[in-house]
């Protein structure tokens, strides 16, 4: 099954893959600017997010080979890959798989390496939201409250409620297949993966997913690679500090 994008733009095909628990839309406003410099940005939708479709099989094989599809389907080669987080692994793999297709790689606040589970809380949360009691957004916002404590983060995880039907709040997400593959979202990189294309990896100086002890392991996968660090911003990066996050990628891609 087609992946849903959103495509902002003519030129170079830019692709960007959102982290978990997030979708395409999150992008909307550096996709509009990285479209305005003469690229056709995707803001691609990853399979039980957003307005793609729910499946039941959850992995990065499988999500790389939906991001193969989508590209055949739209006849996209030579592309520009950015993955942020979750997107940023399924990035990684998809380059180390189909290199000749990647002409520029970067990789948001993630490292090849493995993560444990992290998201029980927010899991939780999102798994206490009873529609057929919350009316409203604000309602919905006050239930998430009692487990997810930053507004930002609230703010982020609530722009996947949509009104199913009149009257009727639902959450875009595959919340059932997400929390019961969790898991799978802090896979390593196989260990003997190698991608030599330009690569730049972009990390929060607030955050902790990319810290000195990953810079061996990256180095080791994508050997033409460099770190850039963005200031005042921790794992979402982009929304925290745009500004840089486009300098950075900008100076990066010219």
């Amino acid at each position: 099954m087609l992946l849903h994008a959103n495509v902002l733009g003519t030129g170079k095909p830019f692709i960007i893959l959102h982290g978990f628990l997030g979708m395409g839309d999150n992008w909307k406003t550096l996709g509009q600017q990285f479209s305005e410099q003469g690229y056709e940005v995707h803001l691609v939708d990853q399979r039980n997010h957003g307005r793609s479709f729910h499946d039941e099989n959850f992995s990065y094989e499988d999500m790389v080979a939906d991001l193969k599809f989508y590209l055949d389907d739209k006849n996209l080669d030579n592309i520009v890959l950015l993955g942020h987080s979750m997107g940023g692994k399924t990035a990684m793999l998809f380059a180390t798989q189909y290199p000749k297709m990647v002409n520029k790689l970067m990789v948001a606040d993630i490292s090849p390496r493995y993560y444990p589970i992290h998201h029980e809380t927010i899991l939780n949360g999102l798994s206490s939201l009873n529609f057929s009691l919350l009316k409203s957004r604000g309602a919905a916002d006050k239930q998430l409250a009692l487990f997810v404590s930053d507004f930002g983060t609230r703010q982020f995880l609530l722009k996947n409620l949509y009104w199913k039907e009149k009257g009727l709040l639902a959450l875009r997400m595959n919340l059932e297949v997400l929390k019961e593959h969790v898991a799978e979202v802090g896979e390593s990189l196989p260990i003997h993966t190698k991608f030599e294309g330009d690569t730049l990896f972009l990390r929060g100086d607030k955050s902790e997913y990319i810290g000195h002890q990953d810079e061996a392991i990256i180095s080791g996968h994508f050997p033409n690679s460099k770190i850039v660090t963005i200031a005042n911003a921790g794992h979402w990066l982009h929304a925290e500090n745009p500004e840089d996050f486009y300098s950075a990628v900008m100076s990066f891609l010219n």
